[in-house]
């Protein structure tokens, strides 16, 4: 295992930048930290470029563990000082190991081999955390697909991915999608589309039948789901009974997205899962 000692490596300097959005799009990479995420990425199928551990991490068994599932798909793994470490991570208390990754994404189109879609749509939805959680829950309620549309923030920041906990490395991500692509998809593939909106002429969001292809569209947590998109499709409401006027993006998704499981999944299912 090669040693790095220096914060002026390239190795490290690669993982630093790529911290900033700009060199993400660019190069079509990310960064996956800590012990959890790595531990996913490295059972997933997602392309490894190479691994940075510090040797305190390494005397974790788990962390062994890592690298050994790293080592056998040849995913080069480095052995860093602290301060090189410290440089490369993003972090308050990182925990010593890190993946650089590319990102593997889909096009919308390449969705149509799902025979019964459930997508999870986020439109200008701008906070990391509420990004990932949505990653989150619909990894958990059975999406089929997450289609993040322009003006959403970057699914692969720090944040977001660290917030998603894993659940990125599970499912087709479409990024940047518009809306003229998303509104083609649901006509070519008779999608039933749904707007999450905050208005009470729209219907109950338990009162849709969510068995057949659909996606939910989940909207910016100041301005809601975009005019461009949900003029033109059905709205859904969560009927709320307290004097709140809203629910977060994220737990308003949870709610939603849980209807459609159980709608989707019988008790036999759940079960499996």
């Amino acid at each position: 295992m090669e040693r790095i000692e220096s914060a002026e490596n390239t190795k490290i300097k690669w993982a630093a930048a790529l911290h900033m959005r700009k060199e993400r799009e660019r190069r079509e990479e990310f960064v996956a930290e800590g012990i959890r995420l790595t531990e996913t990425a490295a059972a997933s199928s997602w392309p490894l470029l190479f691994c940075l551990v510090t040797e305190t991490a390494l005397q974790d068994a788990r962390v062994q563990a890592i690298v050994a599932v790293l080592e056998k798909r040849q995913c080069p793994v480095y052995l860093v000082s602290q301060a090189a470490y410290k440089k490369a991570s993003a972090t308050n208390t990182p925990q010593g190991i890190l993946l650089v990754m590319k990102r593997k994404t889909v096009s919308l189109s390449s969705l149509r081999a799902k025979e019964t879609p459930f997508l999870a749509v986020l439109d200008k939805v701008q906070d990391p955390g509420n990004a990932g959680t949505i990653i989150r829950t619909a990894d958990a309620a059975g999406c089929t697909g997450i289609v993040a549309l322009e003006g959403t923030v970057d699914l692969f920041s720090d944040k977001t991915v660290r917030s998603a906990m894993g659940s990125l490395f599970h499912l087709p991500i479409v990024v940047r999608a518009t809306c003229a692509e998303l509104h083609s998809y649901i006509e070519e593939n008779r999608v039933s589309c749904f707007a999450s909106v905050l208005d009470k002429e729209a219907v109950p969001y338990f009162s849709v039948d969510y068995r057949r292809p659909v996606a939910v569209v989940f909207g910016n947590e100041g301005n809601g789901v975009s005019g461009e998109i949900g003029d033109c499709m059905p709205h859904v409401f969560i009927p709320m009974a307290g004097q709140t006027e809203s629910l977060n993006v994220g737990t308003a998704a949870a709610i939603i997205l849980y209807e459609a499981f159980r709608q989707r999944y019988s008790m036999g299912d759940c079960q499996q899962r």
